[in-house]
């Protein structure tokens, strides 16, 4: 694969970026690949490692790596963009936004610096749209069934694109007044612009999907007329209900769940709307150490923040300053400073949040304490425990809680479905990803609970197969 000795002659050069006082002042994509020639030096970085692990361990969506890596360092790039459009629909998001496992995967992180395979995917995703090799495909015949997926994000679309180009008739429900779920609401336009979504939805378009906006289905259509409506339906609907803070001084304003904050944003950059949730001129908090919350730091820093806290509850994970993978091939727990945490917050871990004080109304302050993590030797379990006199306080202006999600929202649609549920609140699906009701099926992270967005790619694929095999037998 590539070039034999490749992983020793080259080194790694991966994105760069603007530079920060640039790319703060708008909204702006930030992100620079590196020039063709080098991609392709990059290319022949990947080695015959025999085991790819990138593919078989890394990798949630199973991409073809080592061949995409080997056809590019040749100069098929088409090719390469039809081994890769094999396993993925959305490449040119996952190419954005993926943590991309599949680097830490990668053999040569054992003891050195990974293959750039997350950006060599974005180079010949956007050389493919660019070259017009990107074109709708749409079925060579008709079944006749007709499928309704509820939700637009990553494992809805993934599915509708794979139903339809087996034949089926699919209409895509979306409540919000624009197609991308979490992809256009829940992701900074300088991460995701969405002129990337806008292109692929024209491509599905053109394969004859029927996109339906600006519908809350179990209000404005029901349950049952779907049922009688559609051969099957696919709940698409991700983990939209937010770990709360129930602690004393919750109910005060100025204390915002993170996607109420990223998604009025969204819809301002979008000019859809003409006010939103403002951090200018703000203190602002954020209760949360994930990428969420490091979206929350870098929109907080676009709209004019005073000063940007973020506090994580858990402890700091250890320092890792090699380009080796300490836990290869599985992710590891390792410190990491998103390109927000570039532009500007202070951060801190092992904090406990107590309580929130207002003036009036208003959120203007807040009560932390350090904790420790103490190890229960016979269960493996981690408890906290409060440390004594280590209490302080803030004066902020804005909270913003980026703390992840505890389950699917338990809405109307899926009461009137009778949805069976698990312990942790997902839809309950079984291995052909069919729920508790007939015909009903469910796919990402509102029967898995919130992952990654590679993910909800493959269970979208996945249930789209388990579909079409389902129709096929009607």
């Amino acid at each position: 694969m590539g070039s034999s000795t490749g992983f020793i002659d080259f080194k790694r050069k991966n994105y760069t970026y603007k530079d920060v006082d640039s790319r703060i002042k708008n909204y702006n994509e930030f992100l620079v690949l590196q020039p063709e020639k080098e991609i392709v030096t990059q290319g022949a970085r990947c080695m015959d490692c025999g085991i790819p692990f990138c593919h078989g361990t890394g990798c949630p969506v199973y991409n073809l790596i080592p061949e995409w890596n080997d056809l590019i360092y040749r100069g098929k790039w088409k090719e390469a963009y039809a081994r890769l459009e094999l396993t993925n629909n959305l490449p040119e998001i996952t190419g954005r936004i993926c943590p991309a496992p599949c680097e830490t995967a990668c053999t040569l992180s054992i003891n050195s610096s990974p293959v750039t395979i997350k950006q060599i995917e974005l180079a010949i995703i956007e050389k493919a749209f660019k070259n017009g090799w990107v074109v709708p495909r749409p079925p060579l015949s008709e079944t006749g069934k007709k499928v309704a997926i509820i939700g637009s994000g990553p494992a809805g679309l993934s599915a509708a694109q794979q139903l339809r180009r087996s034949g089926h008739a699919v209409t895509v429900f979306e409540k919000s007044c624009e197609i991308g779920g979490i992809l256009r609401y829940g992701i900074p336009d300088y991460k995701l612009d969405k002129k990337v979504i806008d292109r692929r939805c024209e491509q599905m378009k053109a394969e004859g999907i029927c996109f339906e906006t600006d519908i809350v289905i179990g209000e404005d259509l029901s349950a049952r007329y779907l049922k009688k409506s559609f051969d099957i339906v696919l709940l698409t609907l991700g983990s939209g209900e937010p770990r709360d803070l129930n602690i004393v001084g919750r109910g005060l304003e100025g204390i915002y769940f993170a996607m109420e904050f990223l998604t009025q944003s969204n819809q301002f950059v979008a000019g859809k709307i003409d006010r939103q949730i403002s951090a200018r001129n703000k203190t602002v908090l954020v209760i949360g150490g994930g990428d969420t919350g490091a979206d929350c730091v870098g929109t907080s820093i676009r709209q004019g923040a005073k000063k940007i806290y973020q506090y994580e509850i858990l402890p700091k994970p250890r320092v890792w300053e090699e380009d080796s993978n300490p836990d290869w091939p599985d992710w590891p727990n390792i410190f990491r400073t998103a390109s927000s945490h570039e532009e500007g917050s202070e951060r801190d871990w092992s904090i406990l949040t107590r309580r929130f004080s207002g003036s009036g109304v208003k959120v203007c302050g807040a009560s932390f304490a350090k904790v420790d993590w103490e190890k229960n030797k016979k269960t493996g379990q981690f408890k906290m425990k409060e440390v004594p006199d280590t209490e302080f306080k803030l004066d902020v202006d804005l909270v913003l809680l980026a703390m992840g999600f505890v389950h699917v929202e338990h809405n109307k649609l899926l009461s009137d479905f009778g949805i069976d549920y698990d312990r942790g609140g997902n839809i309950t699906v079984n291995e052909q990803y069919q729920t508790s009701v007939p015909d009903v099926f469910a796919a990402g992270d509102s029967a898995t609970g919130a992952s990654l967005v590679v993910r909800a790619i493959f269970h979208g694929r996945q249930a789209a197969e388990a579909i079409d095999k389902y129709l096929s037998g009607k």
